[in-house]
This record gives C-alpha cells, sequence and structure tokens, in this order.
C-alpha cells in the first residue's frame, strides 16, 4: 500500500434501506384506507420513493408532514395533516417490518473479514430501538457502536452525528468510510462531515459519481480497497 495513501479502519453504515428493507407498502396501503385515503401498493411505493427523494437535503420535514405528501401522491387528491396524523398513529400500533437484504452479511462478513471497525449510524427514534432492530435481523454483534438520532438529539444531515460517532471509536474521519441510502442526507453529508462516503442506490445505475454511486452492498469492500490504493 503507498505510504501516503487512506487507511479505512471503519465502515460505518445506515439502517433502513441500507441494511434492512423495512418498505411495507401492503400494509402502509391498508392503513391508507382505514384513513380513507384511496391507494394501491403499486403508487403508494411510487409515492413514497418520490417524497423521500424531494425532501432528501438540508430542510428536514416532520414523519407527519413525508406521510401527507406520500399519501397525497399515493391517492393523487389533497391530504390534510390530522389525516397524516391518524395514519402515523396507525403505524405505531404494529411494530415495524424489517428484513434483512440479501447483500447485507455478505458484505458485513467480508467487511469483518478484512479487519474494519463496524458502526451504524441511523435517523431513529432511539438508540435501544435500533439495536432491537439490529438484534431481530441477527446482525447486532457486527457492530460496535450504534448511534441514533433519537438519542442524541441531532440527525443526518448535521455533521455532529458524525463526530460523536467517530470521537466513540477514537477515529479521525479521513478513516472511515460511510454507506447509506440517501444520497445528500448520507453520502454527501458524511463526505462534508469527511468521511468517504458512497450512496447506496439499489434502483440506479452505480454510474454517478456526485455522489459516488453503488448498487449492492458488495461493492464497499471493493471501494475500501480502491481508496486505500489510491497513491
Amino acid at each position: 500500500m503507498p505510504r501516503d495513501a487512506p487507511t479505512i479502519r471503519a465502515v460505518l453504515f445506515d439502517l433502513g434501506g441500507t441494511l434492512v428493507d423495512y418498505h411495507d407498502f401492503g400494509h402502509w396501503t391498508e392503513l391508507a384506507h382505514r384513513c380513507f385515503v384511496p391507494a394501491d401498493e403499486e403508487r403508494m411505493a411510487h409515492g413514497f420513493f418520490e417524497v423521500e427523494r424531494e425532501t432528501d437535503n438540508r430542510e428536514r420535514i416532520g414523519q407527519c408532514e413525508f406521510w401527507r405528501r406520500t399519501l397525497e401522491r399515493a391517492s393523487e387528491r389533497p391530504v390534510d395533516l390530522p389525516t397524516a396524523e391518524r395514519f402515523t398513529a396507525l403505524l405505531k400500533e404494529r411494530p415495524g417490518f424489517f428484513r434483512l437484504y440479501s447483500d447485507t452479511r455478505r458484505c458485513l462478513d467480508h467487511l469483518r473479514s478484512d479487519g474494519r471497525r463496524l458502526a451504524v449510524v441511523s435517523n431513529s427514534s432511539s438508540e435501544a430501538h435500533t439495536r432491537s432492530i439490529l438484534h431481530t435481523t441477527g446482525i447486532l454483534p457486527y457492530f460496535e457502536r450504534v448511534v441514533s438520532s433519537g438519542t442524541e438529539g441531532v440527525e443526518k444531515p448535521d455533521p455532529e452525528i458524525f463526530r460523536r460517532t467517530l470521537e466513540r471509536m477514537r477515529l479521525p474521519a479521513g478513516d472511515a468510510f460511510y454507506v447509506g441510502n440517501l444520497a445528500f442526507t448520507d453520502a454527501i453529508a458524511a463526505k462534508e462531515a469527511g468521511l468517504h462516503s458512497v450512496w447506496l442506490n439499489r434502483a440506479g445505475t452505480g454510474l454517478g459519481h456526485e455522489p459516488p454511486e453503488i448498487t449492492s452492498l458488495l461493492e464497499v469492500p471493493l471501494w475500501v480497497h480502491q481508496i486505500e490504493s489510491r497513491a
């Protein structure tokens, strides 16, 4: 390895949409009907991802507003805030749906065999909730640190949440690599905090450069090796 090349000692991950799939469009559509919002699974999925892309920026919106906009797109009609509030209340009545993506464990195994330290940095309700998801999906033992915006009181894209994670791991930002499924909130925000980063766009082409884009977690170890091999 060239003497002046970086050494990636740790790889940090987003959780939902990156390591685990939480999209339960069938259930969300059922809840929309209970709120008298007409939608089907296909339109719900389209609306969700459309609003997710549009709100991936520095200006954060609340959960109710996110779902209000999503329900509007899914139903193609106006949806008021009380309806969105009822929808989000119904969401909380049932435990979330989470399953590992097919590439998650293979990626983690590869990184761990390379001696990389692993952590999760997630915009989520609490560290305890994030740990419970990791435990339920069987991957909690991979991670030495789990950092949640709900517990920290600061969320991505604020660089502070990355700084706190690195301080606890006693690592400089240049020795860490971050992977997330949102272009700005994850990849660009991590880069602005001094980390190496990529955008995991599972529905993309892998050809994007600003930020760099991958389509599978199996590409992460290759990216890490590539960074380390640069002169």
